[in-house]
């Protein structure tokens, strides 16, 4: 049974490779951009034009922006001191969602690994140091995922500023709001009832 041209099979095979997308997601989206093309597709197509031409990583912190310093590294606003330092920039975005920090990020672009050669260089921790340094930043907020390569790298990076007046601290960590103690992993639970407080 023919599925359509060649290009649309390419499409949706390309589009089948994003994240959380497969192939039967990939081809409901690709069939609405056809049947819709006049409303969606060309202006998905320019949009995506754009994107790829003009977007860059951000010369301070590493956000995606279209210009060579995003809006948060901008925004005299956001100069409170804190600095929170993510893995990469989805984390940023997550953070900014809930639109919970005021600060300004910094985004490493990985965690260190030994087993794939990820040193401090690779991922720019000696220019996060210098920067936190030259900015007047009170408190680094390190917001690295709770996986062991997440907690070596910050841990190296708290190590690297035990000695200046710096305050460092992590996210909290633990039961979810809504969360059922039968639903969550072991670590979970473990590190909930290290972090527990008084009622």
């Amino acid at each position: 049974m023919a599925q359509g041209s060649d290009d649309i099979q390419a499409l949706i095979a390309l589009m089948a490779r994003l994240p959380g997308l497969g192939p039967r997601s990939a081809r409901r989206i690709v069939l609405q951009l056809v049947r819709k093309r006049s409303q969606h597709m060309t202006q998905l197509a320019q949009l995506l034009d754009r994107v790829a031409i003009n977007s860059r990583e951000c010369t301070i912190c590493g956000n995606i922006t279209d210009r060579d310093e995003c809006a948060i590294c901008t925004d005299p606003a956001r100069a409170t001191g804190e600095i929170c330092v993510v893995q990469d920039v989805a984390d940023l975005w997550a953070l900014e969602r809930g639109q919970a920090f005021k600060g300004r990020y910094h985004v490493l672009g990985g965690t260190l690994s030994a087993l794939d050669e990820i040193g401090p260089d690779e991922l720019g921790i000696p220019a996060l140091i210098a920067r936190i340094h030259g900015e007047n930043i009170s408190e680094v907020i390190l917001a690295l995922n709770a996986t062991v390569d997440g907690q070596t790298t910050a841990h190296y990076i708290a190590d690297a500023l035990v000695d200046s007046d710096i305050s460092v601290t992590g996210l909290a960590q633990g039961v979810p709001i809504g969360g059922e103690l039968d639903y969550l992993d072991d670590g979970t639970i473990s590190a909930a009832l290290r972090a527990r407080r008084r009622l």
